[in-house]
């Protein structure tokens, strides 16, 4: 161990030079700006460390890059995306976005939180075990992927039609880091995820506002459909849907009363005052992890530019993600959603699913997550934090069924992610190149 970290305290300079070049590679999935290049990028990479690498293609899907290096009883698939989102709004980066900028103490670019920072770290942990421990003792699977930001729309192709490149003992997945303390955390599952897109057209064309007593409004006919949605204490009233949610167990529950969350922190760090109902304890922890959510993302219609223009607008559209929990899945989500807005009287919205995502967990006590435990408790020196599930979502369930997985990454609770001034702290970078050298150490045996 001394001498890894060793190699890599000679190396750091060389280490941020590559993360930089990783970082300032745009790469953005929604535009189809930079996927190819920077796919390319990560083969080289990859190809230094002596991985058998394969670039595959699935339909018009961005490359995915496929790579296998090392020997050993064990397999470890590590999945991570190289896609990031749009660096929209521009004006609220502190410095340009596609280029990596230290700062006290951070490093900011946009993706060097998701996820260019935990897959780069990963490739510098395995050189680094290589020159100074030797061969790896186990077999690491990677799996990039340039899509993650748009749903994968490709990916469960992939897992079809490639299964056997997906066989693991275990996966480290692309995300996590550290909580509002600065403490390490461990997630094992994700939420699902079933966005849409909610539109209706009232007329033929805008109006002037002059109709608005007799013509129908786009925007109100809109808010009036979405009010259904939710209640004024924000539970979701979509109907059966709530119905269909596995609560947690009281083993779960118990679990939840014994993980440190620091609310008065988020609350400052979020800028509010209270939690939704007020929610705290145990009580915020089970809505945090264990609930679906219904997030009105956007919303559009009519004139919303500067100064006035009197218009009865014919159009109006709103984005809807649902972020789901096991036994929720997209195509049930938006059935139930269909049915619900038919049976008040809103058969004229029309709703375009635009992604979906099946919610997935593992098992807490299995080898692998154990193997994270481990190496987390070596690295940061105390015992870390573990989540049932992240609150987020990614294709997990496509590429692990059954294969245990955990997200262990180098972001931190105010990253910035998907928004202006993404970061992440140097010294978790850091420390995430030893937590990967120590997992492999420690999953092998």
């Amino acid at each position: 161990m001394e001498q890894t970290k060793a190699y890599i305290a000679a190396n750091r300079e060389r280490f941020l030079d590559e993360l930089g070049a990783l970082c300032g590679q745009p790469s953005i999935a929604a535009l189809g700006i930079g996927l190819e290049e920077t796919a390319t990028l990560i083969e080289d990479r990859l190809t230094g460390l002596g991985a058998q690498v394969r670039r595959i293609s699935i339909g018009a899907g961005a490359p995915i890059v496929y790579a296998e290096l090392g020997e050993g009883e064990r397999t470890m698939l590590i999945y991570n995306h190289y896609d990031v989102q749009p660096a929209d709004p521009m004006n609220e980066w502190e410095s340009p976005p596609f280029q990596l900028t230290q700062r006290d103490g951070r490093l900011y670019a946009r993706g060097v939180a998701d996820c260019k920072g935990d897959l780069m770290c990963r490739l510098q942990a395995i050189e680094a075990y290589q020159a100074t421990v030797g061969l790896l003792p186990l077999r690491i699977k990677f799996l990039i992927e340039g899509e993650e930001e748009v749903g994968s729309p490709h990916l469960a192709a992939f897992a079809e039609q490639y299964p056997d490149l997906l066989q693991a003992d275990g996966c480290l997945w692309e995300s996590g880091g550290k909580d509002v303390a600065r403490r390490f955390l461990l997630e094992f599952g994700v939420k699902g995820l079933c966005y849409v897109e909610l539109k209706v057209r009232t007329a033929s064309s805008d109006l002037h506002s002059m109709w608005g007593g007799v013509v129908p409004d786009a925007a109100w006919r809109l808010v009036w459909a979405l009010n259904t949605l939710k209640d004024a204490d924000d539970r979701i009233l979509v109907n059966s849907l709530m119905e269909r949610v596995r609560p947690p167990t009281e083993l779960e529950r118990q679990h939840l009363a014994t993980i440190p969350f620091d609310e008065d922190k988020v609350k400052e760090i979020f800028g509010i005052s209270a939690f939704i109902r007020g929610l705290t304890g145990v009580d915020l922890l089970v809505e945090h992890f264990y609930m679906p959510t219904c997030t009105i993302s956007g919303l559009k219609s009519g004139y919303i530019e500067q100064g006035q223009k009197t218009v009865l607008p014919c159009t109006a559209m709103a984005k809807v993600s649902f972020r789901l929990v096991p036994d929720l899945t997209p195509d049930l989500v938006a059935d139930l959603l269909r049915a619900h807005l038919d049976r008040r009287g809103f058969s004229d919205i029309e709703i375009e699913i635009l992604g979906g995502i099946m919610p997935a967990r593992s098992p807490m006590n299995a080898p692998f997550a154990r193997a994270c435990v481990e190496a987390a408790r070596v690295t940061y020196g105390v015992e870390p934090i573990v989540y049932p599930t992240s609150p987020g979502s990614g294709p997990l369930y496509q590429l692990c069924r059954g294969t245990p997985a955990a997200m262990a990454g180098v972001s931190h609770t105010n990253c910035h992610i998907h928004a202006p001034n993404e970061n992440i702290y140097l010294e978790d970078y850091f420390q995430g190149i030893h937590f990967v050298g120590e997992l492999i150490r420690r999953f092998s045996e």
